[in-house]
């Protein structure tokens, strides 16, 4: 039997990668995002080397969609073993910019989203005794700035979430995860856009994938909760 992943909010970035790696393992894949012609130009690239990927387009603020695409997840490929919450909403802008339609639309995605896809796949695994739930965190998860408002808030309230998610299926077999990722991460004409330096340091989408993986695998006496991922520049480390 293939393990069953599945990726929620897969862009031209982390998601990207993460997909490819885990479907490097062996794992059966199921892509969620509201982007249908990126997850299934990615589908079918994955398939094209021989994995199996499922795209669905997916609003994951929606309960009733989401429900439907883990009906559909569980029909056509199986109960997930995987869960990788990593969809988000990024909204800028200092108090006085920020509408409550923005503020709310960001927690929406982070955590209302992540909280639905929960809902689905924990049963499933309590009964397998077995499973894996990742979050994507950020920097903002951990330590508010000035502009980012909604953006801490929603991610504040992911970790709240995953760490209370952890404490209370932890037990039953089910290893829950935090992913701070603190730094910018390398994405598709990100140094042209934002006219960076070659030689500024990003964090590699491919790297930070070997992270999740590694999550995946870490026995369950020694389960880590949370875990960083940073770039190499020194003033992480001064």
């Amino acid at each position: 039997m293939s393990t069953i992943a599945v990726i929620a909010g897969v862009g031209p970035g982390l998601g990207a990668a993460i997909a490819r790696k885990f479907a490097n393992e062996g794992c059966h894949l199921a892509l969620l995002s509201r982007s249908s012609p990126y997850i299934i130009n990615l589908s079918n690239k994955l398939e094209e080397s021989g994995a199996v990927a499922l795209p669905i387009p997916t609003d994951i603020t929606d309960a009733t969609q989401v429900a439907a695409s883990f009906a559909q997840i569980r029909e056509e490929l199986g109960a997930p073993d995987i869960l990788i919450n990593h969809a988000g909403n990024a909204a800028w802008g200092n108090l006085s910019e920020l509408t409550p339609e923005a503020f709310e639309n960001s927690w929406r995605v982070c955590t209302l989203g992540a909280f639905l896809c929960v809902k689905q796949v924990v049963p499933g695994m309590i009964e397998k005794g077995s499973g894996t739930i990742l979050f994507s965190g950020a920097t903002s998860a951990v330590r508010g700035r000035a502009g980012a408002i909604a953006f801490s808030s929603a991610k504040f309230a992911m970790r709240g979430l995953a760490s209370s998610l952890a404490r209370e299926v932890g037990p039953k077999g089910i290893h829950v995860a935090h992913v701070i990722i603190d730094g910018v991460i390398d994405t598709p004409n990100l140094r042209e856009r934002y006219k960076m330096q070659e030689d500024e340091p990003l964090l590699a989408p491919d790297s930070i994938a070997d992270t999740y993986w590694a999550l995946v695998q870490q026995e369950r006496s020694a389960w880590s909760f949370e875990v960083d991922v940073r770039p190499h520049n020194e003033e992480f480390f001064t």
